[in-house]
């Protein structure tokens, strides 16, 4: 885990976009976080102030790059999906 005092405030995004940025689950970022491997910061509360469905926690973007560098999706985990033919 990275020292906090390295990063900047423009070095945080929402779930959703370091999601987005890396290729990575939000699901994968969360459990990093839970597990201690990256930092999860509170988010300003000026940007989700409305009814409650936004995203609050914030991570470092530099660092869940360095984690999703060595990602491998687990293909036991996939959803299956059905393929039919017509």
């Amino acid at each position: 885990m990275d020292d906090v005092r390295d990063f900047y405030p423009d070095d945080l995004v929402f779930g959703n976009e370091a999601s987005a940025v890396t290729g990575v689950p939000l699901t994968v970022i969360r459990k990093w976080a839970s597990r201690g491997l990256i930092n999860r910061f509170v988010g300003d509360p000026r940007q989700y102030s409305g009814q409650g469905h936004e995203f609050k926690t914030m991570y470092a973007l530099p660092e869940v790059e360095r984690r999703a560098a060595t990602y491998k999706p687990n293909a036991a985990k996939r959803p299956k999906t059905t393929a039919r033919a017509a």
